[in-house]
């Protein structure tokens, strides 16, 4: 059905590891996202650099299975590890759209995450995980008696953690005997390391759940997540339920 592509795949299967040979697939997944009934083949192309599992220069590459048409959508942004395809109707349209994940390597554990549907017979992209986390405009501030305020403004939502399950130790180094600050102390929230397709409804329409790590004094201080439900509201995926996931200590 894919006959270029399939040769393609073959070969970019048969590069060792310690060669770079230019563009080769490093994933793909059959399914029909253009609507015409008939299986198109979805690929991502990526440089490998020489001896290293590093990828760059990504781009998506959609297969029509009908006409076999090529549509192409260049990852500027996009480079990392560990790339995966996975398709489902994420629009409520009965067609499959796709979604792209690449692990950054970073210290941050950031996830390059994007969704793409065929609008009009064409291409396009509806969600752009990096673009996504600097709308929410989140803010992390310590604050006395051992708590730190996260705040979003997308939705505009205020949540007060107790951070006592850090221990003695932690506390002490921030905090007088009084539990005053001893001086400011601001925290961020991660970009998304995590995304995951999920069923809400059970009519087979999916929707998203994102994980962004929240840091306190540097990035291995982890003082939980936030975590947003998104479904698609006709124009764009809208956050329909935000909380605030924390770690547990033990007891």
């Amino acid at each position: 059905m894919f006959p270029y592509w399939q040769h393609q795949w073959a070969n970019g299967m048969a590069y060792p590891a310690s060669q770079s040979n230019g563009p080769f697939i490093a994933a793909y997944q059959l399914s029909d996202v253009t609507g015409d009934g008939v299986v198109d083949g979805i690929f991502l192309i990526a440089t490998k650099l020489d001896d290293s599992p590093y990828l760059t220069n990504m781009s998506l590459v959609v297969q029509n299975g009908l006409t076999h048409e090529i549509s192409v959508y260049h990852l500027k942004d996009a480079a990392g590890y560990n790339p995966t395809i996975w398709t489902g109707d994420l629009t409520g349209d009965r067609v499959d759209d796709i979604l792209v994940t690449v692990q950054s390597g970073g210290s941050g554990a950031i996830v390059y995450a994007y969704v793409f549907s065929f609008i009009s017979g064409k291409l396009g992209k509806i969600f752009d995980g990096i673009k996504f986390h600097e709308e929410r405009q989140y803010k992390v501030k310590y604050e006395d008696h051992a708590e730190v305020a996260v705040t979003s403004r997308n939705p505009n939502v205020r949540y007060l953690l107790n951070i006592r399950y850090k221990g003695k130790e932690y506390l002490d180094e921030i905090y007088d005997p009084m539990g005053k600050l001893k001086e400011p102390i601001e925290g961020w929230v991660d970009p998304i390391s995590g995304i995951y397709p999920i069923g809400l409804t059970g009519n087979g329409t999916y929707s998203l759940l994102t994980m962004e790590q929240i840091a306190g004094r540097y990035h291995a201080d982890s003082l939980g997540y936030v975590e947003n439900v998104l479904s698609w509201n006709g124009r764009q995926f809208e956050s329909v339920r935000q909380n605030v996931a924390i770690d547990g200590a033990s007891f």
